[in-house]
């Protein structure tokens, strides 16, 4: 179930890349993962395969390629110095035009057969929260999305059914921030945000100090329910 990875055309011109991983039955619903800031690394293609696994078309693009193509980092305090960098010269508004096109590649795969999600962590978390505020797609699952809380006067514009993680110890994503988040939805009965007590942010990823593979278990569990409901 190894991914490859597929050229994706950008609407301002120019081609960027995408990794592709197929489920086993080389069919199903589409889910566009939305990186971290360490470019599609080991952590998203394992996560590619996951979800491929449940049965799902999975398209992690290439986000940073405006900056520099194929960026994949690891964990190491070089590489997070590189990644925040990165983040840092990121263009989110651009960002979201890319994952837009990335959708609509998706939709045009003959091997993807239904509806199409975005899920996302940390940067590609707020990614997933922007995704589901600016396109069409069908719903979003966003783990501890990084400055939500700087963008929620886009929250009324989301209309599809959409889950958050958070954890209660994100240094990232402080409470107050989650409390505004909450306050934001507190009428929309389609958007569910679940917290994390007594863990920090990127509690999800295997291998990092911050892991905890019981929430991640939970929240995995939560995803599932969403994509289930509205994928099938």
């Amino acid at each position: 179930m190894a991914g490859s990875m597929i050229n994706i055309n950008a609407s301002d011109g120019g081609e960027f890349q995408g990794y592709l991983t197929l489920p086993e039955q080389g069919s199903g619903s589409g889910l566009v993962l939305l990186q971290e800031i360490f470019g599609i690394n080991k952590f998203l293609r394992d996560m590619s395969e996951t979800f491929a696994s449940e049965g799902y078309v999975v398209l992690v693009p290439d986000l940073f390629w405006r900056m520099q193509p194929g960026v994949n980092l690891s964990y190491s305090d070089e590489d997070f110095a590189q990644a925040f960098d990165y983040y840092g010269r990121f263009d989110v508004d651009q960002g979201i035009k890319d994952i837009a096109d990335a959708l609509e590649a998706m939709r045009t795969l003959p091997e993807c057969t239904g509806k199409v999600a975005s899920l996302g962590y940390c940067l590609g978390g707020k990614l997933a929260y922007l995704t589901a505020a600016r396109t069409n797609v069908d719903c979003s699952v966003s783990y501890y999305g990084v400055a939500i809380e700087q963008s929620l006067d886009e929250s009324d514009n989301i209309d599809c059914p959409m889950v958050m993680h958070f954890a209660d110890e994100d240094a990232f994503v402080p409470p107050k921030a989650v409390e505004q988040i909450r306050d934001a939805f507190a009428e929309n009965s389609d958007v569910e945000i679940y917290d994390y007590a007594g863990v920090n942010h990127a509690f999800a990823t295997p291998g990092r100090d911050s892991y905890h593979q019981a929430f991640t278990e939970l929240a995995y569990d939560r995803s599932m329910s969403l994509l289930h409901k509205v994928l099938g």
